[in-house]
């Protein structure tokens, strides 16, 4: 089955043919570690999540490599640190291990690789230097800057004239910059930043070259696939492209594009001045990460996400449904099975999210009709399909009882057999009392024609 990708810079969706089917590399920006991660930024982490997980599957586990920086060292981390009176470090340090965690409870795999800017400085002075040395950049007052006129197809990546790109990129107007939409490869640092000696005079890196350098030193040029937010296409990821180029003299410095598309917030765009932005590291207090990962993908990756409260409870009653279906089966045994065809062919399509959730409620279904050993093979093919998109990794019983502790536990099980005797007595007003005992005490209970199941109510 061909694997299918929209590439921003072809326009056009293109069969995915890596370099090396027995390595094949995977680049996407990862986090600036000043602060817990908004919403937004964790719509590439699933995203990416999910197309890791598929070309894991058509190459081989070990056959894909695939890196997500940390940048840690820029301006608002400085300005954090001072803030608060301590280390860089411990800003990085905290801020990477809540994303990390924040990450991981959304059930992203970890990369297989998470280079740290500060650990690669010496690979950007190197790529800086060639850089220089083609004439592609230059120094200037301790500062050394990308020649974008060295580069003729810049602009090609996002497809706006430079004068468009100028106008809209908030560039800085140096007295020593050559064109105005030269950019920063290295600059002087400010008192009680981040130094590192380098031949253009002591300073840091600019954010663009962090990037291609990482990329360079851990995965090699060109690599298949670079990936990110739609808001990084410029000045980013253009800026990347020509470093990357003029650098080696390449004609390609990656041969896919992926940019997913933004998270509004109910219909407005998210913004800390508008009070709006929702952090995954708090929600997660209340909201289990399956149900915040079913949300961000329940758009095609590369459209527009509308955030909204009833996301949330519609992605929560999505997943209720097929941990029901699981648990109503919970001891029936059952092979490994690779994942239907049906699923297969909606991520092959660009990552079809929600042409796939039709088909996991499709294999929930034959699970739920199914007879004999037909029965123990619908289970196995809703959960490698599941699977294969991030879900259903919870034992049914647990996901239902959230944090309940084992006394309630009892009690609720206790209540739903009364319930059920009741109910085949058609003692209507038992069950009815029953249930609104069981709604008192923060119970959801759902019947179905296979009985009864049950969850904590979510916390307000």
């Amino acid at each position: 089955m061909s694997l299918k990708l929209y590439d921003t810079m072809a326009r056009e969706k293109r069969p995915f043919v890596p370099a090396d089917p027995e390595r094949v590399t995977m680049y996407v920006c990862g986090p600036t570690v000043y602060g817990y991660a908004h919403i937004g930024n964790f719509r590439p982490v699933v995203v990416f999540d999910v197309l890791f997980r598929v070309l894991r599957h058509i190459y081989g586990q070990d056959a894909v490599v695939y890196a997500r920086n940390v940048t840690d060292v820029d301006d608002k981390i400085n300005a954090k640190a001072v803030a608060e009176g301590v280390p860089i470090k411990t800003i990085t340090d905290r801020y990477l291990a809540a994303y990390n965690a924040d990450a991981a409870a959304l059930k992203a795999l970890p990369p297989s690789l998470a280079p740290h800017a500060t650990d690669h400085i010496q690979a950007m002075q190197n790529q800086i230097a060639a850089l220089i040395q083609r004439g592609a950049a230059y120094a200037a007052e301790g500062h050394v800057l990308f020649s974008i006129e060295a580069f003729p197809d810049y602009g090609q990546l996002s497809g706006r004239p430079l004068d468009e790109m100028i106008a809209g990129a908030r560039v800085e107007v140096a007295p020593y910059k050559r064109h105005p939409a030269d950019f920063v490869l290295w600059k002087p640092s400010k008192p009680g930043e981040p130094v590192w000696d380098s031949p253009w005079g002591a300073g840091r890196p600019g954010w663009h070259i962090e990037c291609s350098a990482m990329i360079e030193a851990v995965l090699g040029l060109p690599i298949d696939i670079h990936g990110g937010g739609i808001d990084l296409t410029f000045p980013h990821h253009e800026n990347e492209l020509a470093q990357a180029r003029c650098a080696h003299d390449l004609p390609t410095y990656a041969n896919y594009w992926l940019h997913n598309g933004f998270l509004d917030m109910s219909g407005e765009k998210m913004s800390k001045s508008l009070g709006n932005v929702i952090i995954p590291h708090e929600l997660l207090e209340t909201t289990p990460g399956e149900v915040i990962r079913w949300a961000l993908l329940s758009a095609h990756y590369r459209q527009p996400l509308d955030w909204t409260p009833s996301l949330i409870e519609q992605s929560r009653a999505a997943l209720d449904r097929l941990y029901g279906a699981l648990q109503r089966v919970k001891g029936l045994d059952h092979e490994d099975a690779a994942p239907p065809a049906g699923v297969l062919e909606a991520l092959s399509d660009d990552l079809n999210t929600p042409k796939a959730y039709a088909e996991l409620f499709a294999l929930a279904k034959a699970l739920e009709t199914a007879h004999g050993e037909g029965k123990a093979l619908a289970k196995a093919e809703l959960l490698a399909a599941a699977n294969l998109l991030g879900f259903l990794e919870a034992d049914p019983d647990v996901w239902f009882a959230g944090g309940a502790d084992d006394e309630l536990r009892g009690k609720v099980e206790t209540l739903l057999e009364a319930r059920k005797t009741a109910r085949t007595a058609k003692d209507w007003a038992a069950a009815d009392r029953i249930r609104g005992e069981l709604d008192a005490m923060g119970v959801i209970v759902m019947d179905s024609a296979e009985g009864a199941t049950w969850r904590l109510k979510d916390p307000v």
